[in-house]
């Protein structure tokens, strides 16, 4: 029983969690992709597949880059 708990307690706060604060946050990014790049996913979508993949960590990277202005190219 407990160890149920304790693994609920882990996926719920370690992955279903972050998804969440990355699917509502404002500073996630566009849901499209911009115009003239050559990869399908848009940012926010990218943030979701790293965060489901690493988990945790993802969602500690996200949370550190959300503070950075984007790099312009020259």
């Amino acid at each position: 029983m407990m160890e149920s708990l304790v693994a609920w307690t882990i996926l719920t706060l370690g992955w279903l969690l972050p998804l969440v604060h990355v699917t509502l946050s404002s500073r996630g990014g566009p849901w499209h992709a911009p115009q003239g790049t050559g990869c399908p996913l848009s940012p926010r979508l990218g943030w979701l597949v790293l965060v489901l993949l690493a988990g945790p960590l993802g969602w500690l990277l996200f949370m550190r880059s959300r503070g950075k202005s984007p790099r312009v190219r020259s």
